[in-house]
């Protein structure tokens, strides 16, 4: 062999364990589930029944593994900005807050917040954390060390989504029973800048344009904004004869989003929401609570149908196949990212 011949071997090989690297490389988030699961004893909330409900993480997106309390009612989740340590969970009796990555927990709130829909942390001021409540919405100045009521202006105050701009501090959009309303001062007043006639089920701000934002209804369809959450209109082609659960946007691709909710099964828009397709053939059936799109593996997305097993899709719906669980009904499907080795 020659020198340059081996040269040029040399370096192919050298470039095959570079992609062989990249693809071997692990997902930088890990999965989560707030399943609520069928069988005896699963209806005690505290006690380890047969059919474990409450939070499910996977790593590799095949295993499931139970994290924290046998918990019947857990809405929604995130971590800490600063810590990817610090899991946050709103549930049936409260905010629950684990400080290393569910091994314990304690509810942070009083007797008087129970019923956390959504949680969400400012990105600008990190130690500020904002809860959805049936009865309003509470504000934390030091990550759920002590909590207070904000929600002067909120008409009916059932709030069940909300999400913090990432770009202007104490900005806040929150999903309420009869419109979504703004705050541009960290909760302490609000406006409707939306009505609806019913309830907001969820609200996402794009990650490729954060003056965009989408929100899925229970009465008035799926709602978009271009203006920071200003003004909506409501997206075509879906209507408002359903109620939808989810409406979110795909990382890793601008103008793709994924909606799904009662009797919509799974909708997929590629461009912007101005037409869908249906992504439903496949699974069980039509009656969809939860929606993700997962960050580190493009093209991939999970629907979790009622009372199904979660699926799974690796060509964006077009396919479908069963991961885990059986009857379940999985009020939340989301990724955190893995802690700092």
């Amino acid at each position: 062999m020659t020198w340059n011949a081996r040269t040029f071997f040399a370096g192919a090989l050298a470039l095959a364990a570079v992609l062989s690297g990249r693809a071997a490389e692990a997902p930088r988030h890990d999965l989560h589930l707030l399943v609520n699961l069928s069988g005896p004893g699963s209806g005690i909330i505290g006690r380890a029944g047969p059919a474990r409900s409450g939070l499910y993480r996977s790593a590799d997106r095949a295993t499931f593994e139970h994290v924290g309390p046998h918990h019947i009612r857990m809405f929604h989740l995130t971590h800490d900005p600063r810590d990817a340590q610090v899991v946050y969970v709103a549930a049936l009796d409260g905010l629950l807050r684990s400080p290393d990555r569910g091994r314990t927990w304690r509810i942070t709130t009083s007797w008087d917040m129970t019923e956390g829909k959504a949680v969400g942390f400012d990105p600008a001021e990190p130690a500020h954390l904002y809860l959805a409540l049936p009865d309003g919405i509470a504000f934390s100045p030091d990550g759920g060390g002590t909590w207070e009521r904000r929600q002067a202006g909120i008409t009916r105050a059932y709030t069940n989504a909300l999400v913090v701009d990432r770009t202007r501090p104490g900005r806040v959009l929150a999903g309420c029973e009869l419109g979504i309303h703004l705050s541009d001062d960290a909760a302490r007043t609000w406006r409707r800048v939306q009505p609806t006639a019913k309830v907001t089920y969820d609200l996402r701000q794009s990650p490729h344009d954060p003056r965009a934002f989408v929100a899925a209804t229970s009465a008035d369809g799926p709602l978009a904004s271009s203006d920071g959450g200003e003004t909506w209109r409501e997206l075509p082609g879906i209507g408002r004869e359903r109620t939808l659960h989810n409406l979110v946007y795909d990382p890793s691709t601008p103008g793709r989003l994924v909606l799904c909710g009662w009797g919509v099964g799974v909708q997929v828009s590629e461009d912007g929401g101005l037409t869908w397709a249906d992504r439903s053939a496949g699974l069980p059936r039509r009656e969809i609570w939860s929606v993700a799109v997962d960050p580190d593996f493009p093209g991939r997305l999970y629907a979790a149908p009622f009372q199904e097993d979660v699926y799974a899709s690796d060509d964006f719906g077009r396919t479908w196949r069963p991961l885990s669980f059986g009857k379940a009904t999985v009020f939340a499907l989301g990724f955190l990212p893995r802690p700092a080795p």
